[in-house]
C-alpha cells in the first residue's frame, strides 16, 4: 500500500499533545506550529482519524515548493501527480490562505491552484470538454507562509472535534478534542474520580469517559476519505473500525461526575451522554460549586468557567473563583485544571499555580491553571 507524507493539524498549543498521541500508535512525528508530521499508508489515515482525541484534521501532503509569481504558483502545482489521489470525476474545491507572501490574493491563489490541476488531469484523462466533478469530495487546500506553499488533500471532512454525540449545546460549548486535550493534560487515571464541577453540555466528562474506556473518539462519526474508492481499498474502513472497537474496554469502572447550577445545561449534558453511549459511566446532577464536598482521595477537578469576558458578569465569575479556592485549596490529594482567559484567576482563587499553560480556545486565548495535588497511597 503506498505511503504518504501525512500531516495532523492541531490548535494552537496543542501540538506536542497530537504529537505524542500518535507516537503512542507507533508513529515518528515531527512537532511543528499547528501540526505534526508523520508518513504513513491509507490505513494509517483511517486509523488516525478514528483515534486522535486532540487533532483537528488528517491531511495528505500533494506537494511543497516555492513561489514567487502566479506563473511558478501554476507550473509547480500542475507538476504534480494529481492524477493518483483524483479520478476524472473527483470534486476537488481548493481552499486558501496566504501569510508573509508575495501571493497574498487569496482567491487569485485558489484560482491558479485550480486551473493548474484542471489542466493537469484534463490532459492525463484525455478530456477535452470540462471536468464532471460528479463524484466524491476531495478536499483540496493551499497554504502559502513566507512564499512556502503546500497543498494538502483533508482526508477528514468535518473537524475531528465532532465525534457525533453532541446533539445539543449551551451558550459557550468548549470543542471536543480541547476538552479532550483538558483530560489528557490533567494526567487523570480512570481508577480515580473524575469532577468537572461546570460541566455545562457534558464535554469534558464525555471525553473523559471515552479516555477512560479507551474508545476511539471517531468511531461514531464517517470521514471524506471512506468515499474514496480509488485510493480505499474495499472493506479496509471496516477492518479498522472493528479493530479499533476490539480494544476498547467497556468493562472499566469510573467514577465521573459532572456538576451544573443550571439544570437546563445538566439537561442537555445528559441528551449528550446518551448519544455518546455512555449512560451508565458519567453522574450529571445540578450542584453549584459552593455546595459541592467529597470524602475520596486522589480525584481529579478539570473546569472550564465562566470567563467574564462582559463587564457586568466579572463580579459573579470572580465569586465563582474564590469559591474554588476555599472548596478545592484543602483537597490535598486533589489536582485541579482550571481553564479561564481571565489572568487573574489566582488572586481570586487564592492561590499560584503549579504550573500554568497558554491554550487557544478557537481564537481566544487561555491559560490552563495546573494546581497538582499529593496523592495520598
Amino acid at each position: 500500500m503506498q505511503e504518504y507524507q501525512l500531516l495532523a493539524t492541531a490548535a494552537s498549543g496543542i501540538e506536542a499533545l497530537v504529537g505524542k498521541e500518535l507516537r503512542n500508535l507507533g508513529y515518528e512525528t515531527r512537532v511543528e506550529n499547528g501540526r505534526v508530521r508523520f508518513t504513513g499508508t491509507m490505513k494509517d489515515v483511517l486509523t488516525t482519524n478514528l483515534w486522535l482525541r486532540t487533532a483537528d484534521r488528517v491531511k495528505i501532503i500533494v506537494g511543497e515548493f516555492e513561489a514567487k509569481s502566479f506563473e511558478e504558483l501554476f507550473d509547480r502545482t500542475e507538476a504534480l501527480p494529481w492524477e493518483s489521489l483524483l479520478p476524472v470525476d473527483a470534486q476537488f474545491p481548493v481552499e486558501g490562505k496566504s501569510h508573509h507572501s508575495q501571493l497574498h490574493n487569496v482567491p487569485s491563489v485558489q484560482a491558479i491552484v485550480k486551473k493548474a490541476i484542471v489542466r493537469k488531469l484534463s490532459d492525463v484523462y484525455h478530456r477535452r470538454t470540462r471536468l464532471p466533478e460528479t463524484g466524491a469530495l476531495y478536499p483540496l487546500e493551499v497554504a502559502i507562509n513566507k512564499d512556502h506553499v503546500l497543498l494538502t488533500l483533508d482526508t477528514t471532512g468535518d473537524s475531528l472535534f465532532k465525534r457525533g454525540y453532541r446533539k445539543a449545546k449551551g451558550g459557550a460549548p468548549l470543542k471536543e478534542n480541547m476538552a479532550a486535550a483538558l483530560v489528557m493534560l490533567a494526567h487523570w487515571f480512570p481508577d480515580n474520580p473524575f469532577v468537572d464541577p461546570v460541566c455545562g453540555s457534558g464535554t469534558i466528562p464525555i471525553e473523559a469517559a471515552l479516555y477512560g474506556h479507551n474508545i476511539a473518539p471517531g468511531i461514531n462519526r464517517s470521514f471524506v476519505c471512506e468515499q474514496w474508492t480509488n485510493l480505499v481499498p474495499d472493506g479496509l474502513s471496516d477492518e479498522v473500525r472493528d479493530e479499533a472497537d476490539s480494544k476498547a474496554d467497556y468493562d472499566v469502572e469510573l467514577d465521573i461526575h459532572g456538576y451544573d447550577i443550571d439544570q437546563n445545561m445538566i439537561d442537555i449534558a445528559q441528551v449528550n451522554c446518551r448519544a455518546a453511549g455512555l449512560t451508565h459511566d458519567i453522574t450529571f446532577k445540578q450542584l453549584a460549586v459552593k455546595d459541592w464536598h467529597t470524602d475520596k482521595l486522589n480525584g481529579v477537578i478539570v473546569a472550564n468557567p465562566p470567563y467574564g469576558e462582559r463587564l457586568s458578569d466579572k463580579e459573579t465569575v470572580h465569586e465563582l473563583y474564590r469559591q474554588m479556592g476555599q472548596i478545592y485549596r484543602p483537597m490535598t490529594t486533589w489536582s485541579k485544571y482550571i481553564l479561564t482567559a481571565d489572568m487573574e484567576f489566582e488572586k481570586y482563587y487564592g492561590a499560584p499555580a503549579t504550573k500554568r499553560r497558554k491554550l487557544y480556545n478557537g481564537a481566544l486565548r487561555t491559560d490552563l491553571f495546573q494546581y497538582w495535588g499529593k496523592k495520598k497511597r
